[in-house]
């Protein structure tokens, strides 16, 4: 059996690897593909297609899955949806991640100034010097405080300075729940339902909210997960059977920023078999037309 990796992240947002780093890694791992699946951009996937195909000439290979994860709006905290097999040349997809990037930027922008009028030596100009183009997250903002002495650890920035409850954070505008996933089947790609049970959304309130982004045209759920404990993806599994979801897998790979979770393998306890990637395939080539169809700014 063949295994695979549906949930994985980059450099270019809040991973450590560069995409081809992850290509070279994922082939090591034994993994026949892997979905790139960075925050709110598709900008690393071109280097890790190409990086594949460097690959595949000296017979080696590797598939890489054009993927991304975008945040969408919920009371009190942000969900996750996951776009897989993505057409990363959709017009209005890419527009709608520029708006989403700006949007970023400018939240950064107001927790910097916050920041450095608290006394702290930052910048835009030096958070950028560090991290390159990458997408600034609060992850990003936790490695300057920590790398410059600010803080002892990335906890600790979280609870002095990054805190949703802190006087420095700056809420996102995110999209709707819905909006993500007409933007996702826009661009031919596959919505799912991100780590259900990261949320820590009371039962009834989690299915009510699943129930719902079904109703938008929601495809999958992410059932096979590194976070996993004892009966959680047998619950997953019962949700995706219960609403009609394709069941997907990810490791939510970081590098070094998660540290105890490998790419392919979670946290150990992780094996995606590539059959699951299969239902996604022979969904999008005899469904998904249809499904847009239903779905698509209802």
């Amino acid at each position: 059996m063949t295994y695979i990796d549906l949930h994985v992240h980059s450099n270019v947002s809040d991973g450590t690897y560069t995409p081809a780093h992850l290509v070279d890694e994922a082939y090591r791992q034994g993994l026949s593909a892997f979905a790139l699946t960075d925050h709110d951009t598709i900008a690393g996937i071109k280097e890790a297609k190409h990086r594949a195909e460097e690959l595949k000439q000296n017979g080696k290979m590797i598939s890489v899955i054009p993927g991304v994860e975008l945040s969408v709006e919920y009371p009190k905290r942000d969900i996750h949806i996951l776009g897989l097999m993505i057409d990363i040349d959709n017009e209005t997809f890419c527009k709608a991640l520029e708006a989403a990037q700006q949007e970023r930027e400018e939240r950064n922008l107001r927790m910097v100034n916050n920041l450095a009028e608290a006394g702290i030596d930052i910048s835009m100009e030096k958070l950028r010097a560090a991290e390159g183009n990458a997408i600034l997250t609060r992850a990003h903002f936790a490695k300057y405080l920590l790398e410059h002495g600010y803080v002892a650890s990335t906890q600790e920035a979280f609870r002095k300075y990054l805190g949703e409850d802190g006087p420095y954070y700056v809420p996102r505008k995110y999209i709707s729940p819905k909006k993500a996933i007409q933007l996702i089947l826009e661009a031919d790609g596959i919505p799912v339902l991100a780590h259900p049970l990261l949320y820590k959304l009371p039962k009834d309130e989690l299915e009510s909210f699943i129930a719902q982004l079904k109703s938008y045209g929601l495809v999958g759920i992410e059932t096979i997960y590194s976070s996993n404990m004892g009966f959680d993806e047998g619950y997953v599994r019962g949700l995706a059977n219960r609403f009609g979801l394709l069941m997907t897998g990810g490791s939510d790979f970081h590098g070094k920023n998660k540290p105890l979770i490998s790419l392919g393998s979670g946290r150990g306890n992780l094996k995606v078999p590539k059959s699951i990637f299969d239902h996604l395939v022979n969904f999008k080539k005899n469904e998904l037309k249809h499904h847009k169809a239903k779905y698509l700014f209802r």
